[in-house]
């Protein structure tokens, strides 16, 4: 008899009963055990009567899933593996083989090898593709075959993979692997330092600090911290990262919610590492949560000069609860807000539009810092200045998650080579080249101008006559050939990320910042203005 496979078994009735706390949870304390009742039975009579064999374990799992996707996307039902793999993220450390490995529907791919883990030693790279982890073909495994490459220290494990067409073998011994929250930091000239802080977890606060501290001995007067691509973390270690840099008793972050225990305000409590110190703080699209906490903070407070592109927008706040069976349920509690009173959730996951889709908010309010300078809510946060190679658009996010760019690097990486990174070079002529393959590569990605147009003819088109129609499809037409025009229009913003993405496969991730510290246009430009006085307290008074 044939499994019943994942499906999406939609609950809406039952949604309220992971969801409600508190004081609501006695109001509504009848409907709850009425619906947790309809839905035992429900479960119990569809397993024991479907005319197939069915997986109860698989249509929960899916239940819940699909039950919580109606709400955020960051309210997840976290199972056994997703709780170790919660606790990692925030410790910084795990045993594996020290690389960076994403699925792609049945593909599961190497995205970074860490110099000196095993998956380097073993000569894996960049663009490998794992088709198969001990006995265990990758395409027959439900689950995220990643997990499969993680174990004890000392155990060894036998991979298959695919390089450029030829099947390969290697055997990597697993050990402990440190996930550094301070990947990188140096002086970027006699006065300048530059710390990279790309993760929250729980040595954050603690490597910025010694980063800090070691900059300082070698005579930095002037700081750059770039939270460019820094995803969040640990609610405390923002408030810790920040109090390095404002005063004690300083007011950082305040949550608020429905339930009163979640109704909070976070403080300083140390003293800091340095109230004076000139501070730069670099952010792009990719910036969200924690780091939004740090930048938003200093910019209301006054502290640092904001540099880049709007930050992701991620205003709100998770917890994980504890369930049965080791299992977790991480819920969002709260909204957290800015010294300024101003919340940065760019997406309302609340208001939905036809497709199911959550709205981007667009109205904003006008929130004043400290010294009085204008600053908004809802999207983010903008940077006092803006640099034009980090902004973001759909072309360039269509191309980075159709693996375009990570495709084409790996190419690349086969076909050159450079005897150091201050000999790397990305020519005009290479350019081209990117913009040919991406092209033969046939992806596709809509703008927000063809969404509306398509949704016009759909909605009316009985009521446009032929001609009119004709015209729509024309404009639809000239749109398709502005998108091939984009590869220039945006030639710019495509190329740092082609040239980051290739760095990295030759000199590794160090490589890629020692490259940033001569060519990086955000380092450029945050080392100028930190080396003008008086611009720089313009900005802030």
């Amino acid at each position: 008899m044939k499994k019943i496979a994942k499906k999406k078994l939609v609950l809406p009735l039952i949604a309220i009963t992971f969801l409600v706390l508190g004081s609501s949870f006695k109001s509504d304390f009848f409907e709850i055990a009425k619906q947790i009742e309809i839905f035992t039975t429900l479960f119990k009579e569809l397993n024991m009567n479907y005319v197939d064999e069915t997986n109860p374990a698989e249509l929960m799992d899916s239940a819940i899933k699909n039950m919580l996707d109606e709400l955020d996307p960051y309210t997840r039902f976290l199972n056994e593996q997703d709780v170790e793999a919660f606790r990692i993220n925030n410790a910084g450390e795990y045993s594996g083989i020290g690389a960076l490995v994403r699925s792609y529907e049945s593909k599961l791919l190497i995205i970074e090898p860490y110099e000196g883990y095993p998956a380097d030693r073993a000569g894996l790279k960049a663009g490998d593709e794992i088709i198969k982890i001990g006995e265990t073909l990758v395409s027959d495994f439900d689950d995220n075959a990643s997990e499969l490459l993680k174990g004890a220290n000392g155990t060894s494990v036998d991979v298959t993979f695919v390089r450029q067409g030829e099947t390969k073998k290697a055997t990597l011994e697993r050990e402990g692997v440190e996930v550094d929250a301070v990947p990188y930091y140096s002086m970027v000239d006699d006065k300048t330092g530059y710390v990279v802080l790309s993760r929250f977890n729980r040595k954050a606060s603690g490597q910025t600090k010694s980063a800090i501290q070691d900059l300082k001995g070698q005579g930095m007067e002037q700081l750059i911290l770039d939270l460019r691509g820094n995803p969040g973390g640990l609610l405390t270690e923002a408030i810790n990262v920040t109090n390095l840099f404002v005063p004690k008793d300083e007011l950082i972050v305040t949550t608020k919610s429905k339930v009163k225990k979640f109704n909070q305000q976070y403080k300083t409590k140390k003293q800091p590492e340095d109230l004076n110190i000139p501070l730069v703080v670099l952010v792009d699209g990719s910036s969200a949560s924690a780091s939004e906490i740090v930048s938003g903070g200093l910019q209301d407070l006054d502290r640092a000069v904001i540099m880049g592109a709007r930050s992701f927008g991620k205003g709100l706040v998770q917890r994980p609860l504890k369930l049965t069976y080791g299992t977790q349920l991480k819920v969002t509690i709260s909204r957290y807000y800015t010294p300024s009173g101003r919340c940065i959730q760019s997406l309302d996951y609340w208001n939905r539009d036809e497709e199911g889709n959550a709205k981007r908010n667009t109205n904003f309010q006008e929130f004043k810092t400290r010294k009085g300078r204008k600053v908004q809510d809802g999207g983010g946060v903008m940077p006092d200045i803006e640099i034009a190679a980090l902004k973001s658009n759909t072309l360039l996010d269509a191309l980075k998650s159709n693996l375009l760019i990570f495709d084409f690097a790996t190419d690349f990486f086969y076909d050159n080579s450079f005897d150091g990174v201050n000999d790397f070079s990305f020519s005009d002529s290479d350019y081209e080249a990117f913009k040919k393959y991406a092209r033969s590569q046939d992806f596709s990605f809509q703008t927000e101008t063809e969404t509306l147009l398509e949704e016009t003819i759909n909605k009316e088109e009985h009521l446009l006559g032929n001609e009119v129609q004709d015209k729509y499809k024309d404009l639809l037409l000239a749109v398709n050939q502005g998108k091939i025009i984009a590869l220039d229009t945006y030639k710019k913003e495509i190329k740092k990320n082609v040239e980051d993405e290739i760095i990295k496969r030759y000199f590794y991730r160090k490589g890629l910042y020692d490259y940033y510290l001569k060519h990086d246009d955000a380092i450029l430009a945050a080392t100028a203005l930190l080396s003008d006085e008086s611009k720089y307290q313009d900005i802030l008074n």
